[in-house]
């Protein structure tokens, strides 16, 4: 592959494709809902701001670098081989240019936050970046991006409210569960790739049947962990609704991902419905009078 080395030719289009903005929905939602239920309502607009600022800022940090890093694996898998990096269409340096603006966003936002949070932001940071480099040495790298997944919430309350009360931890493990099953639902369809390039994956490791079980165990863990979380705050009906929409989606993704366990587009895209459905729940939970809430 031939990489420039001066400025992108890419257009602000270019730039949205390579940060995969379309794919904000998939977290956005659940760091939304979080930021709410820390705040047991609305919180200050600053708060708000800077949250969904550190938010993004970390994603696309992630996101670029693990570009970067992937750059010649990209381009040796089919379907990957057209992202900007890979094709030659952005350079490795403005993707780590892009990292770097967008690290020091992340710790900005946190500095205005609260000191804990601006303590703790080069530990998330790291962990953001690091997952680009597990899936070289370990099948875990699936867990790994659930542990990214799982700092969500711990960092939502600290950003809120400077602290990090135990019950946040049923939140965090039932993140840790949801973000492994994601990426073991999207390694599946990364397998014949993964095994073309020597990388690894809980499906390379466990196989395709163990896998596609794994995702269901992991999806029921996930949902009872945020029941129980939703139980400890005292939330009301309309929460555990959306996590009981949430499963029945979940069971219906599952049963075609057991039917056809390599074709993972149409359950990658119902992520975004699942994201939506937890977001309404917390919201109507916390602002539409419904029992003892």
């Amino acid at each position: 592959m031939n990489e420039t080395d001066g400025a992108p030719r890419g257009s602000v289009r270019e730039l949205g494709r390579f940060l995969e903005i379309q794919n904000l929905g998939l977290n956005l939602p659940f760091a939304l809902a979080f930021l709410f239920l820390a705040a047991r309502g609305i919180p200050s607009l600053l708060t708000v701001g800077l949250v969904v600022v550190a938010f993004v800022a970390a994603r696309n940090a992630g996101h670029s670098f693990n570009r970067w890093v992937d750059r010649y694996q990209d381009a040796a898998n089919p379907r990957t081989r057209d992202r900007a990096l890979a094709a030659g269409r952005l350079s490795g340096r403005f993707a780590l240019a892009v990292c770097a603006a967008n690290a020091a966003v992340l710790l900005g936002a946190a500095y205005l936050l609260n000191p804990l949070a601006f303590v703790l932001a080069p530990l998330a940071l790291a962990l953001v970046l690091g997952y680009s480099y597990t899936k070289r040495v370990t099948a875990f790298t699936t867990a790994f991006l659930g542990v990214v997944e799982a700092v969500t919430p711990a960092a939502v309350y600290i950003a809120v409210t400077g602290t990090l009360p135990p019950v946040v931890l049923f939140a965090v493990g039932g993140l840790l569960a949801w973000g492994t099953a994601f990426e073991t639902i999207h390694s599946l369809g990364d397998l014949e790739s993964d095994r073309a390039l020597g990388l690894f994956s809980l499906p390379r490791r466990l196989g395709i049947r163990a896998s596609v079980r794994l995702v269901s165990v992991l999806h029921g863990v996930a949902l009872a962990l945020l029941a129980v979380f939703g139980l400890a705050l005292g939330l009301s009906i309309p929460y555990f609704a959306g996590l009981v929409g949430m499963a029945a989606i979940s069971v219906f993704n599952d049963r075609a991902l057991a039917r056809r366990p390599t074709a993972t587009r149409v359950p990658f895209e119902r992520h975004f419905a699942l994201g939506a459905l937890y977001l309404a729940g917390a919201l109507l939970a916390l602002f539409v009078p419904f029992g003892p809430g």
